[in-house]
């Protein structure tokens, strides 16, 4: 870890108590204050922390929306682990996964091993192609317009595979079919031997805070019949937004 980067969480940790002037920022930290004043700077341009009129420093909003996701994500992954179990089990061993979007990417907040000896490259904290994975399709497809159209113009649409869509017009019309059907595939445009087929979870008041998804090697099954599991990954979804409101599904 940089040194800079230390100090900076120094410097968090230390507001995490309660209010600090400069002064006793840096006898803290031990260092000098010019050096606490501009990493203090830096924080507080990106709203990590903030100073009232008598220059003392505290925890920023930028924090709070941060620790916000974070609950959000950890919430629905506990829902949500028994239910994706479920769902391997249901589709004959499959890998299942669920993902969140963070910035630009989508990012496995948990995941099912496959059973199949054919295992796919992915791990829990590793960032997917929103513009491959079934997953991020289904993120993206319930973005507002404004924050849909700032992702897709720093979205470097690279190719995976001969099949990944890289126009940005066919892309778009993509994410409208998505939220058509109310379900996402990634016909092999991540993976050549991958078909995977996703879907949305929405929190209580109707916004979509992650995706699930089930994938399958074409040696196990082709795209028809991962398309033949849509009905369990839709009672799956259902499940996990019935257990988050706290009803039963429907």
């Amino acid at each position: 870890m940089s040194q800079s980067v230390a100090r900076a969480l120094q410097i968090l940790g230390e507001l995490g108590e309660g209010p600090r002037s400069l002064d006793e920022l840096a006898a803290r930290l031990e260092v000098h204050k010019s050096t606490v004043l501009r990493l203090l700077r830096t924080l507080e341009h990106d709203r990590f922390v903030r100073h009232d009129e008598q220059h003392r420093y505290s925890l920023g909003s930028r924090l709070f929306d941060l620790g916000a996701v974070a609950l959000e994500h950890h919430a629905v992954r506990d829902l949500a682990l028994p239910h994706l179990t479920s769902l391997g089990r249901t589709t004959g061993g499959q890998a299942v996964h669920l993902a969140a979007l963070e910035g630009h990417d989508a990012v496995y907040l948990a995941k099912v091993e496959s059973t199949s000896p054919v295992r796919m490259y992915s791990r829990v904290g590793l960032p997917a192609p929103v513009h491959a994975t079934a997953v991020g399709k289904v993120l993206l497809a319930d973005l507002p317009a404004r924050r849909l159209d700032a992702v897709l113009a720093g979205l470097d649409l690279a190719p995976f595979t001969s099949r990944t869509i890289t126009d940005a017009g066919a892309f778009r019309a993509e994410l409208d079919l998505v939220r058509e059907r109310g379900w996402a595939e990634d016909a092999m445009e991540h993976e050549e031997f991958v078909n995977c087929i996703g879907a949305p979870v929405h929190d209580p008041g109707g916004r979509v805070v992650a995706a699930v998804s089930v994938s399958v090697p074409t040696v196990l099954l082709e795209r028809d019949g991962v398309h033949d599991l849509l009905p369990h990954l839709l009672q799956t979804t259902s499940a996990i937004e019935a257990a988050w409101s706290g009803k039963e599904p429907s």
